[in-house]
């Protein structure tokens, strides 16, 4: 379900004071989709966790064989429609679902290659006659998919790519020559889509299936982490592609490449997010069980302190996924009912929320590393045992940092699309900014109160926003086109909209909760939003000042310096207290419960 018809538009939550009514939350999933999440953990705990030893090792035909499992169960099948032979479940439906299969290792990573970058082209690319010749299969989980974008010379530039491909004399075929790596699911897809240039300048999509002539896969790689997924390169030398396997238009493969990418940060996130959860019960179990001076570690008040920072960065993390899940359903049935095919609606839905998911991104895999080294730490030696989950939980980690864009390109493009909206007239930053900056210029209110729960929470984030249109509107002021070269700059006020988003989000959440449940149920919410944004406020006052020390000086460095200490003020709390609350309740219940 979606919580009303408000539909915002991407970026726009700057802009926007939403409440509690705009958006959804995962204690809202309804009774279908918590069916359908459980049947998926189910799976996993059945048929994956047992087998992670032999799937680490590669043992033949395994991971193949899950996903065929997968695919009876019909979890490959989420985003297609019947017609072939899926079930056009809504996007929630499948948040929950990745949530839960973010727990799985290195089969989460072949889970998420086969039903997303490697059926996702064809769904929303594909003619006819492509869709119904392979998107069967690969929903049944029968075909095996794969996704050949990177090579050895272009990885964060993929337009670099050089892997070819020239129309035969006859006119029948493509013939492609070239290299592609780090490629999931290679060992054992049956077919690939594969980026080259048309006559080496038009970038375009093709279908290649396995056992054409001069394709070779190369041999698996030996990886840091999810050692247990395929990673090969792949090789076509005169391999010749049937022009009907022309993916999309030619010349407009990067469509394909880009818009792909924006479901596949924002699955990323949650994904990442379910593993964190998982590794907090792990902390939390083993905190509990682990007797050091004759008593649990997890009554020290520093292993307290992890535990409780673990759940609430996870918790506000989701609060952000689960409101951007629903801000892309609401869209795609908006553009259902303007008459826009399934297809179309669910990528122009992703597509408006470019912004969002590449703050998804970042945030979730940075709040997995967070977590997944503080259970290392937890364990203390233990943790560096492969005797026990968090070795293989902290090699498995590290790579979502650097999948699907690395956090670095991911700030510089949550910051380029902004702009970019705002440039287009699609969004209005400059009246915000400039009222910022007549603000500024004014007399400060002192001693300013206000009424209701969460009112300081409600003023630090009307603040937060004023603060971010004070470092973007001068730089941009400041620096105009010279700003797309200052990559520092850039990831500081990124990093600002990454705090606003998630801190709002975690906000609205909690006061939901508490609006449907009442203040008694949620005083140990409100404990973790107090504190989530002591910090963040905190975090958010750094990044600014970082910035404005990097553009400006003399009298607007010392107002504007000014400007973030008026806009970062929140209230004192005793944030140790508050921790011990959060940890008791975890260490009572023996896991994340929240």
């Amino acid at each position: 379900m979606s919580s009303n018809n408000l539909i915002l538009k991407g970026g726009s939550f700057l802009l926007h004071q939403s409440t509690p009514s705009d958006i959804f939350i995962p204690e809202e999933l309804n009774e279908e989709q918590l069916m359908i999440k459980q049947m998926t953990t189910d799976f996993v705990q059945k048929e994956v966790l047992p087998n992670l030893d032999r799937i680490d090792k590669h043992e033949e035909g395994l991971m193949a064989a899950l996903l065929t499992k997968a695919g009876e169960i019909g979890i490959l099948g989420l985003p297609i429609p019947e017609a072939y032979g899926g079930f056009a479940k809504d996007f929630n439906t499948i948040s929950a679902v990745t949530e839960v299969t973010g727990t799985a290792h290195a089969f989460s990573v072949a889970y998420g290659a086969q039903s997303g970058i490697g059926t996702l082209p064809i769904l929303y690319f594909g003619t006819e006659e492509q869709k119904k010749k392979y998107l069967p299969g690969l929903a049944a989980g029968t075909t095996h998919a794969s996704y050949c974008l990177t090579e050895p010379g272009s990885g964060s530039d993929a337009l670099a790519a050089k892997t070819k491909a020239v129309l035969s004399e006859d006119g029948k075929h493509y013939i492609l020559n070239g290299q592609k790596m780090w490629i999931t699911n290679a060992g054992f897809a049956d077919i690939f889509t594969v980026f080259a240039k048309i006559d080496g300048d038009k970038f375009t999509a093709f279908i290649v299936e396995r056992g054409a002539p001069g394709f070779t896969i190369g041999v698996e790689e030996e990886k840091m982490g999810i050692k247990g997924s395929s990673t090969c390169q792949i090789f076509f030398e005169n391999t010749p592609v049937p022009v009907e396997n022309v993916l999309g238009e030619i010349g407009k493969g990067h469509l394909i490449a880009f818009n792909i990418l924006n479901i596949g940060r924002y699955k990323l996130c949650v994904g990442v997010l379910g593993g964190a959860k998982a590794l907090i019960d792990t902390s939390v179990k083993y905190a509990n069980e682990r007797m050091q001076f004759n008593v649990p570690i997890a009554s020290f008040g520093a292993i307290k302190y992890k535990l409780s920072e673990q759940a609430i960065r996870t918790f506000a993390a989701l609060s952000a996924t689960y409101r951007t899940s629903d801000y892309i359903d609401k869209k795609e049935k908006e553009l259902l009912a303007k008459g826009i095919g399934h297809e179309k609606a669910l990528l122009g839905a992703a597509e408006e929320y470019a912004i969002e998911c590449a703050m998804l991104k970042v945030i979730g895999s940075e709040v997995l590393d967070f977590v997944v080294d503080e259970c290392v730490q937890i364990h203390g030696g233990n943790g560096y045992s492969e005797e026990y989950p968090a070795a293989r939980a902290y090699r498995d980690a590290r790579i979502n940092r650097i999948f699907e864009g690395t956090n670095e390109i991911n700030r510089l493009l949550t910051v380029d699309m902004l702009l970019k909206r705002v440039m287009k007239g699609q969004l209005d930053m400059l009246g915000p900014a400039m009222a910022v900056q007549k603000e500024l210029m004014g007399i400060p209110e002192l001693g300013e109160t206000g009424e209701g729960l969460f009112y300081e929470e409600e003023k630090a984030i009307e603040n937060m926003k004023k603060a971010f249109f004070m470092v973007a509107g001068a730089a941009v002021q400041k620096l105009m086109m010279a700003l797309k070269d200052e990559q520092e700059i850039l990831m500081c006020a990124a990093d600002m909209m990454n705090e606003i988003f998630t801190a709002e989000s975690m906000l609205l959440r909690i006061k939901k909760l508490t609006l449907q449940n009442g203040e008694d149920a949620t005083s140990i919410h409100r404990d973790m939003l107090a504190v989530y944004f002591t910090d963040s406020i905190d975090r958010l006052n750094k990044q600014g000042r970082t910035a404005i020390a990097s553009f400006a000086t003399g009298d607007e460095l010392r107002m504007m310096l000014l400007g973030m200490k008026r806009f970062t003020k929140y209230r004192t709390v005793n944030t140790t207290a508050a921790r011990r609350r959060i940890a008791d309740k975890m260490i009572a219940e023996n896991g994340y419960c929240f």
